[in-house]
């Protein structure tokens, strides 16, 4: 039964493992395997209530619910296993590793392949729920809450509700689940679509400087005052960060009215406990420009992405 190798694996993926008594005692993931072992023998010879007893009598004793039709291969590990649901049609490969309250369940009610695939190496992320007949590939990793419907190719990283790609593959093998490390793919999204827009913003103002007159009077004095104010908030630091916000992109547009003006900044972080007192640097900044009236201040509820600010500060470096 390989009772040897299933203690080794356990000293290997948990580091608060401290001695064999404790390990043997005290594991209720590694009790449900072995109560698994002894369903799945039952159900393969066809004692299917027995089978189903001693699946049940596992769940009762360790919070674990393997039903005994599944498969599980070898050094398979569940750390704090309260909660895991392993469906009937489930196949697991060899080293796997499953945090508390995982799922791999079925989307059909028909008697056929309803669960999941799971290739050897794979992570699963505490209440990861993954579900139907797909395969999750070898060494990818399921972060936790995420829910997963679709095929996931070896090497990759899901994420979210329903889950998506993040990283095509692994930054490093292993088991560990950095979950501080994993990325954002909304959040990656959502940057990409705004620089699109900064870039179409920017192409505009140039249209607009161009425009033919008797608009263009007004228009360009409005614009040569909003690049008078983009240069005067240069002055105005992020106290945190200490670099300019105009540099560090918190600037994400100047609206000029006449002698109404309205600045619309995002900040790094939006827990920031210093929104206030930059949002007062800014408007007096304005103010005292000459020509400016009326500021209004607005602090948009965005993502600042520090890795965008280090790529176009790169891009704007002589070599």
């Amino acid at each position: 039964m390989r009772i040897r190798e299933d203690i080794k694996t356990v000293f290997a993926k948990d580091p608060a493992a401290r001695s064999l008594l404790e390990v043997v005692t005290c594991y209720p993931g590694l009790h449900a395997i072995w109560m698994h072992r002894i369903s799945h023998i039952l159900w393969r010879h066809r004692l299917f209530f027995l089978a189903r007893l001693t699946s049940h009598l596992g769940r009762f004793l360790t919070g674990v619910e393997i039903h005994p039709g599944a498969t599980i291969g070898r050094r398979f590990f569940i750390d704090h296993g309260m909660g895991v649901v392993i469906g009937e049609t489930a196949e697991v490969g060899d080293d796997v590793l499953m945090y508390m309250g995982a799922v791999l369940g079925g989307t059909s009610l028909e008697k056929r392949k309803r669960h999941p695939t799971i290739e050897d190496g794979v992570v699963i992320g505490s209440g990861a729920i993954v579900l139907g007949p797909i395969t999750v590939g070898k060494g990818a990793r399921i972060g936790a809450g995420s829910v997963v419907v679709r095929p996931v190719p070896a090497g990759a990283t899901v994420v979210g509700v329903p889950g998506r790609i993040a990283e095509p593959e692994c930054i490093s093998a292993g088991t560990d689940l950095d979950y501080g490390a994993l990325p954002d793919p909304m959040l990656r999204v959502v940057s990409r679509l705004l620089d699109r827009q900064n870039r179409f913003e920017e192409k505009i103002r140039l249209l607009e400087r161009s425009l033919p007159r008797p608009k263009s009077e007004k228009l360009k004095a409005d614009i040569a005052l909003e690049e008078v104010i983009r240069g005067a908030l240069k002055d105005v630091l992020d106290p945190e960060v200490g670099i300019d916000i105009v540099d560090l992109g918190l600037i994400k547009e100047i609206i000029v009215d006449g002698e109404r003006v309205e600045v619309d900044m995002v900040l790094t972080s939006q827990a920031c406990p210093l929104v206030d007192h930059l949002t007062e640097q800014v408007r007096r900044r304005v103010e005292g420009l000459p020509g400016v009236g009326a500021v209004e201040v607005k602090v948009l509820d965005e993502p600042w992405n520090w890795d965008r600010f280090i790529q176009q500060q790169s891009m704007h470096t002589p070599k």
